[in-house]
């Protein structure tokens, strides 16, 4: 174990012991320590740069069925002292909740798992702020020459991070995660007729520094993006095929993540509340929630509160077998924990997803837009417009018509709807091509028929 994973785990032991000398019956802490960069430029001119480390130790504790959260960034003795005093107040003044509790003893991680998920490469930290800039200022450089149409940028950035946590329970449970992330981006803009302007964007993420994309490639991808986007117009409104490409697809599947947490199911402010085991999508439709992806972006091997992680299979082949529940939705809808909690900073505990992965088809990209005939391909997508309780979904959409099988004419100015009930059942054909820059992990998919108003 490194200096550093033990000094966190030695301040969450100190804050847990202290709180339960002070009282408590349950004590929780977590303790973090990180390091961040963001490197911007803009036309060829450093923008921003901002280089800071973090450190700072969330505690929950229980009195009974009382309940409070604290954080400080002053994780010294005399600091943890008056957090744990204020965390022994607040709960004390706290309403009981009786659902209030902790896990099992015994169904806590005990280190069994020694699987290396490859979440830490120390190469990310070797990248100073000179070089962000350097990655930056090529990302932007080959997207102002891909094309002379490309007439301004809005900037392009280079962003790491990197960190250490550990969690300890009065319950009896240890544990340390660590992870770095690294990321480039790059937003040309095109000049349109009319003076309209076109952005481009595109980014490459990864926990591993050779796994970006080389920021040149950022660049032109970004570029060709908005050169594509010219001349884009709306299309006559109908009904017709509408194809998400990935990242399009990945908002679809976010907004069915939101639905199967366990706040959003026991509040029932999701529209899947009480469609457990039921047929609640197209049987290409297969939702696995995987904390074992190597060098996934939501990779784990123990989950907030401390129990070993499991795959979850959310919806098979339409079926919705299990929600992502923490401890506290689990006794609130009189279940069992998925091990899908999640703790914040402040020592809180919700449900959530780690990667969730949507199964790819056997379709490749380019044979299912010639399956489609025609249609329209979605890139984009703007606006809020969905409502999680009855599934309405309504947003602006932009990107190209299908015509004869190929990408034709840019398409913007458009709006989609359908319940996403719907949406789900209507999926009639995925890609291979599933997309991993995200923890939420998508092909290309197609729904046979959407409600698109244009002209």
């Amino acid at each position: 174990m490194r200096p550093i994973e033990q000094e966190l785990l030695e301040r969450a032991a100190r804050a847990v012991e202290l709180a339960k000398k002070g009282g408590a019956d349950v004590a929780e802490a977590v303790a973090s320590r990180g390091m961040h960069l963001s490197a911007s430029v803009r036309m060829g001119e450093p923008e921003h740069l901002e280089e800071a480390g973090s450190r700072g130790l969330g505690l929950r504790v229980m009195i009974g069925k009382r309940v409070s959260h604290t954080h400080t960034n002053d994780v010294s003795d005399d600091g943890l002292r008056l957090l744990v005093e204020d965390a022994l107040e607040l709960a004390r003044l706290s309403e009981e909740d009786p659902y209030a509790g902790v896990p099992d003893p015994e169904e806590l991680h005990r280190g069994g798992d020694e699987r290396d998920l490859q979440l830490v490469d120390p190469a990310v930290d070797s990248v100073d702020g000179a070089r962000g800039i350097e990655l930056a200022l090529a990302a932007e450089a080959a997207a102002r020459a891909f094309d002379p149409r490309i007439e301004n940028s809005e900037g392009a950035t280079f962003t790491r991070v990197s960190g250490a946590r550990a969690l300890v329970t009065s319950g009896g449970f240890e544990g340390v995660s660590r992870g770095s992330f690294a990321s480039i981006s790059a937003v040309p803009v095109a000049l349109d007729d009319g003076g309209k302007r076109r952005r481009g964007h595109y980014h490459s993420a990864a926990r591993h520094l050779a796994d970006l994309l080389d920021p040149e490639a950022v660049g032109r991808e970004a570029a060709r993006r908005a050169i594509a986007t010219l001349g884009s117009k709306k299309i006559a409104s109908g009904e017709m095929p509408v194809v998400f490409d990935r990242e399009a697809a990945r908002s679809i599947i976010g907004l069915v993540a939101s639905c199967i947490l366990g706040g959003a199911v026991y509040r029932r402010q999701s529209f899947l509340a009480t469609r457990l085991g039921e047929v609640v999508a197209s049987p290409l439709l297969t939702l696995v929630d995987d904390p074992f992806i190597v060098k996934g972006h939501g990779s784990r091997l123990f989950d907030g509160e401390g129990l070993p992680s499991r795959v979850n299979t959310v919806i098979r082949d339409g079926v919705l077998e299990t929600f992502l529940l923490d401890g506290y939705s689990a006794r609130r809808l009189s279940s069992k924990s998925t091990a899908s909690a999640a703790r914040g900073a402040s020592g809180g505990v919700s449900a959530s997803t780690t990667n969730l992965v949507m199964k790819p088809g056997t379709l490749s990209h380019d044979e299912l837009l010639r399956d489609t005939g025609r249609g329209l391909y979605v890139t984009q997508m703007m606006g809020f417009g969905f409502n999680a309780v009855t599934g309405d979904f309504s947003r602006g959409a932009s990107g190209f018509l299908i015509e004869d099988g190929k990408l034709g004419a840019p398409v913007s100015e458009v709006t989609i709807s359908l319940n996403l009930g719907e949406i789900l059942a209507r999926i009639d054909a995925v890609a291979d091509d599933p997309d991993p820059r995200s923890s939420i992990i998508t092909p290309t998919f197609r729904v046979s028929r959407m409600t698109v108003s244009g002209t």
